[in-house]
């Protein structure tokens, strides 16, 4: 006897092809939200429904609707876009957001505070600039990330290709999204098939796919379902790529049989047959991946049960050839770097920090974004996202260099943060986010200054140590694979997770759960008191928790759970 389908099968099953009933919701002014069902289908075509739920009690006890409002994600693979589209996005952002762009941690963004009766007229800006919003959520391959070099090199551009490629090609094919959206005619007929690579039902859950040039990791490859690292040959061309797959953050507390995990090297194939192997993963993961159980539904779960060599021999089976075996490859980080970098043909890229990701002016502070209007405004070359929520100021002439540099400094965009702010990522959380069991992008700049001052009275103010944040345990920020990583537990309250490695290879480990602000604090510091004193020369923070013996490594997800806690007092 079959195991019956999850609830979110049928409702994929049953929608036409994406179309539910949105339409007919979408002119249904008693209310703000949509169904249920459409909820869910409205995540394929890139957007949540949300609501402020710092104003839910106020509302709740006047007997109002909750504030409702959409989030919105563009589809940008490799996160590239140009000056032209940047203006449009900041316009829309005024005319019919919250104000604000948000940088996300797969190089794109989001506009946060859309209300319903705004949504159409959203989308419609957002095709005007050539951008769409198709599959940046939902059951489906979302955006593809891509290695962000400032020299950009022959193989930053190979890998840029690549990520547009299997975007392009594993995008739905269903024309409800123009239908809804842009006022496309409906086709005519029945249901033909029309998802050659998804059918009617799509994937079982949500699906990553990044592509990494070593040996910068910024991406986080091994966070992802599927990923492809660059082997250069003698002239730095691209020879072929290493495949990875497995890779995924989400948890959930309490319950051990869901963990992170990280992506194994399965092969190598030549450039020709990326585009196959990543159709071929797709494919077998639809096929193989649990519908029935959504929390063991993505793709690491499916590596776990059915082992990598099993699912290696698939994918050969269905490109209709075998992989070669992996070559070596090296990572040294998965962080950014910043300021100005002069790239080989004579044009230079500046990255600028942005704290989180959210580009607001701050009152006292960076105008970001205003002073990123302004560039744009001017600016010839093109922008370029990073997976760390950060922007670079790409392709600068020699003659438009003074000018960005003039705004820059008029705008204050130019960070002085300390070596952990530099390296601090958050996901949104409250009070928009209805996953969110504690705050998140609010909370962490408060916590890094708090954290800055102990580091200062260490030694290590400008030692380079990643911590990341999330609000639940999804882990939209990566948290498991940061040297430090901060979850979610309840309001004030979050698990702390130590060990993790500098260059995004490795998870962490339960270290200290339910801890409030002073309790973090003072968990960490003495642990920075012992690296100081105890490490070795250019150890990272995570690998020195490791060797002192104060913190157990995880080899991968089936492990994440196991030997929690300190394994020894740190000696400062």
């Amino acid at each position: 006897m079959s195991k019956e389908l999850s609830r979110n099968e049928r409702i994929k099953e049953a929608s036409s092809y994406l179309r539910g009933t949105l339409a007919e919701g979408l002119t249904d002014i008693v209310t703000g939200a949509i169904t249920e069902d459409d909820q869910q289908l409205v995540k394929f075509h890139g957007m949540y429904l949300q609501d402020d739920r710092d104003l839910r009690a106020e509302r709740t006890k006047k007997k109002l609707e909750k504030a409702y409002s959409f989030m919105i994600r563009l589809r940008i693979p490799g996160g590239v876009c140009t000056p032209a589209q940047w203006l449009q996005l900041d316009q829309i952002a005024r005319d019919y957001a919250n104000g604000t762009l948000r940088l996300t941690t797969r190089q794109t963004f989001q506009f946060h505070g859309v209300i319903k009766s705004n949504l159409k007229a959203t989308m419609k800006a957002i095709d005007t600039a050539l951008l769409d919003t198709l599959a940046a959520c939902g059951d489906v391959n979302r955006n593809v990330l891509a290695s962000t070099n400032p020299h950009q090199s022959k193989a930053h551009k190979t890998a840029l290709d690549l990520a547009r490629s299997i975007s392009d090609h594993l995008l739905p094919q269903t024309p409800a999204y123009r239908e809804i959206w842009l006022d496309g005619e409906k086709v005519v007929g029945g249901e033909e098939v029309i998802e050659p690579v998804y059918g009617r039902t799509y994937l079982p859950r949500k699906f990553k796919t990044v592509v990494a040039v070593p040996p910068s990791n910024e991406v986080d490859i091994f966070a992802q379902d599927l990923g492809f690292i660059a082997i250069l040959d003698e002239s730095g061309a691209v020879e072929g790529w290493n495949v990875t797959v497995g890779g995924g953050m989400g948890m959930t507390h309490g319950e051990e049989d869901t963990y992170p995990r990280t992506a194994d090297v399965m092969g190598f194939c030549r450039p020709e047959d990326a585009l196959a192997v990543a159709e071929a993963v797709v494919t077998v993961q639809r096929d193989w991946g649990d519908r029935t159980l959504r929390k063991h539904a993505r793709l690491k779960y499916t590596i776990e049960d059915r082992g990598l060599a099993a699912f290696r021999a698939e994918v050969e089976r269905r490109i209709g050839k075998a992989l070669d075996e992996p070559r070596p490859f090296h990572f040294d980080a998965n962080n950014d770097r910043y300021g100005w970098v002069q790239g080989d043909d004579g044009r230079a890229h500046l990255t600028l920090f942005i704290e989180n990701g959210r580009l607001r002016d701050i009152p006292d502070g960076p105008a970001l974004m205003t002073g990123l209007r302004r560039i744009a405004e001017i600016h010839d070359g093109e922008f370029r996202l990073t997976a760390n929520q950060n922007v670079i100021v790409a392709n600068v002439t020699p003659e438009k260099r003074p000018e960005i540099d003039a705004l820059v400094q008029e705008h204050g965009l130019t960070s002085h943060a300390t070596a952990l702010r530099r390296n601090a990522m958050a996901c949104v959380a409250l009070p928009t986010c209805g996953l969110a069991l504690a705050e998140s992008e609010r909370y962490l700049p408060s916590l890094v200054s708090a954290l800055e001052e102990r580091l200062n009275l260490r030694g290590l103010a400008e030692d380079e140590i990643t911590i990341r944040m999330t609000g639940c345990p999804n882990g939209c920020a990566r948290p498991y694979i940061a040297e430090i990583g901060l979850v979610g537990k309840g309001p004030g309250r979050y698990n702390l997770y130590l060990g993790g490695a500098f260059d995004g290879s490795r998870l962490s480990k339960l270290y200290a759960a339910d801890l409030q602000h002073d309790e973090i604090v003072g968990t960490l510091d003495p642990l920075f008191a012992a690296y100081a004193h105890g490490r070795k020369p250019t150890e990272r923070f995570g690998d020195f928790l490791i060797r002192a013996g104060i913190v157990a490594a995880t080899s991968n997800g089936h492990d994440f759970h196991v030997n929690t806690g300190p394994l020894a007092e740190a000696a400062e």
